[in-house]
């Protein structure tokens, strides 16, 4: 139930709040005063499109702030999105939209998501506006309404498997289309991963292979200069008389040593030349064994280069690197087993789109079993509810014709009316007035509204195009509906008003320039001069005031 609401530069409304209790609450004014705001506002807390246009002129945002009177599942939602319930069961709500069009929501003190305000406030009042009255006409809503009452059992099933078989239609439709695309790109993955596997190259190949040719090519030219460096270190075997720097070093270090024995000051240099000559030494080795192992070897040259050139006709095709080759062919087997396997995918959907149309024929076939006999139910009711707004003659029937399954069901809903006995049922947008269609439209939503306890109504203008005796039954069919939940109305009838439990006027005020609205609430004592105003008399006659009282008392009775 909402409890009070707030609006803060919300279009002509300044500043207004409503405290709002059980009961059939009326909302009054004269044309233009404002009294749509009161049900914009409330609109924007139910998620409605917010921008720029709603800010009240010279106001920096708009704000609507409702607070609500919860059950605990919606506490629960509430929770889960990050808000606080005070007390367990009253929730603040909140919609500010900036002068430049932003749009913000608050539950519960916490931002969130205008869908998702939205979709809990859903659970806790609907408001029926005049655009209820167009959309009445089309088969979508005549549909929403008969499921509304009907509550088909396969329904909400039906539709998630419908939802499944569509995503796995597309799915399969994509891959067969993309069959002959995936057979080439599948020889393509294959043959590439076939040379490169037969080839197995090694990371790091290319270029021990490039050291190992330059080695091949030049041994000649490099065992000349291993030599001479060989001679220099260790000496020519052909003549002992050539100094090498090993000798020469061997006997500077004995020549030290002995200095370093008389000298203690040379004990350090003995050391040095003696680390000295065990790397040279070290290097004399090196040098030896690279010598030894500078072999011509023309026919392991060959085969070096025809390795290279096997692995640069890969790195032509497959990357600019040999690293970047075998990271190519790691991502092709992905790739090919992944497309290999499209086919079992393709006969699994099939498979699965099978089983899911056996289950929605057979969910189709309940859920239009569940309308049609609900249908007879709602109609038989909802001809009551209009013989009682002075249409004794009236006929509303539900036509629900066989159609190819869809997201909502194998039926076409079809609401057809007549208002005398000798005329032929219609379709109800073609041949309803807009009285008529006014009252059909109340007489399916006081139906349909008594299905829900503890739920707030709003009706916008329910009473359009109705007065008289109509009027007094449109306010007796509210009050009967606000003893199990909270109707909120705005109406320019005094009979529809006169059955308020609690009474508000919008009056609108100008200062020349810029308009506003006030809202306040009427006390016992004001109410009969607001019904006089209301039936085309003055608030001050005494004979006008004297029938509002007159018509406040009966609707009371």
């Amino acid at each position: 139930m909402l409890t009070e609401l707030r609006l803060t530069g919300f279009g002509v409304v300044e500043e207004a709040a409503l405290q709002l209790g059980p009961g059939l609450t009326a909302l009054t004014g004269e044309t233009g005063a404002g009294k749509t705001m009161i049900v914009a506002g409330l609109g924007q807390l139910l998620g409605a499109r917010g921008d720029a246009g709603i800010v009240r002129r010279g106001s920096e945002r708009a704000l609507v702030q409702g607070r609500w009177q919860v059950p605990p599942s919606v506490v629960a939602q509430v929770e889960d999105l990050g808000g606080d319930v005070d007390d367990g069961q009253e929730l603040v709500t909140q919609r500010q939209v900036s002068a430049q069009g932003r749009s913000r929501a608050i539950m519960g003190g916490a931002p969130v998501p205008v869908s998702a305000l939205g979709q809990v406030l859903d659970q806790l009042a609907t408001i029926h506006g005049q655009s209820e009255q167009q959309r009445l006409s089309t088969p979508e809503r005549q549909r929403e309404i008969l499921d509304a009452w009907a509550r088909p059992a396969e329904l909400e099933g039906y539709r998630r498997d419908w939802a499944e078989r569509r995503a796995a239609a597309a799915e399969l439709e994509s891959l067969v289309d993309q069959a002959m695309a995936r057979a080439r790109e599948i020889d393509m993955l294959r043959f590439g991963l076939e040379e490169i596997t037969a080839a197995a190259p090694e990371p790091g190949e290319d270029d021990a292979l490039a050291s190992e040719a330059t080695r091949l090519m030049d041994a000649d030219d490099l065992r000349h200069l291993a030599g001479a460096a060989q001679k220099a270190l260790s000496g020519d075997d052909d003549d002992f008389d050539v100094p090498s720097a090993v000798g020469l070093l061997g006997e500077a270090r004995k020549a030290i040593a002995a200095l370093a024995e008389r000298d203690g000051l040379a004990r350090e240099l003995s050391q040095r030349v003696q680390e000295a000559q065990y790397l040279l030494d070290d290097v004399a080795v090196g040098v030896a064994g690279y010598v030894a192992d500078l072999v011509a070897d023309p026919a392991r040259l060959e085969a070096v280069g025809q390795r290279r050139a096997q692995l640069a006709g890969l790195m032509r095709k497959y990357g600019p690197g040999l690293g970047d080759v075998i990271d190519w062919a790691a991502r092709a087997a992905e790739s090919l087993q992944r497309l290999e396997g499209s086919d079992g995918r393709i006969e699994e959907l099939r498979a699965r789109i099978a089983a899911l149309d056996e289950r929605l024929t057979a969910a189709a076939l309940s859920v239009s079993a569940d309308r049609r006999r609900a249908s007879e139910q709602l109609s038989g009711l909802v001809e009551t509810e209009m013989a009682a707004l002075a249409m004794p003659h009236a006929s509303l029937t539900f036509v629900l014709t066989p159609i190819e399954q869809g997201p909502h069901g194998a039926d076409r809903i079809e609401l057809m009316f007549t208002a005398n006995p000798g005329s032929a049922p219609a379709p109800l947008g073609k041949v309803a007035s807009g009285g008529e269609l006014s009252r059909v439209r109340l007489a399916l939503e006081v139906v349909l509204a008594g299905a829900s306890e503890d739920h707030t109504f709003v009706f916008d203008e329910v009473d359009a195009g109705v007065g008289g005796a109509v009027g007094l039954e449109i306010g007796r069919r509210l009050q009967r509906l606000a003893t199990t939940s909270q109707v909120i109305v705005v109406t320019h009838l005094a009979q529809v008003a006169a059955f308020a439990d609690a009474h508000f006027v919008v009056a609108k005020a100008s200062d020349g320039q810029v308009t506003t609205s006030d809202v306040r609430q009427l006390d016992d004592a004001q109410r009969p001069a607001e019904l006089a105003r209301m039936m085309g008399g003055s608030g001050e006659s005494v004979a006008g005031v004297d029938h509002a009282m007159e018509l406040w008392s009966a609707a009371r009775r």
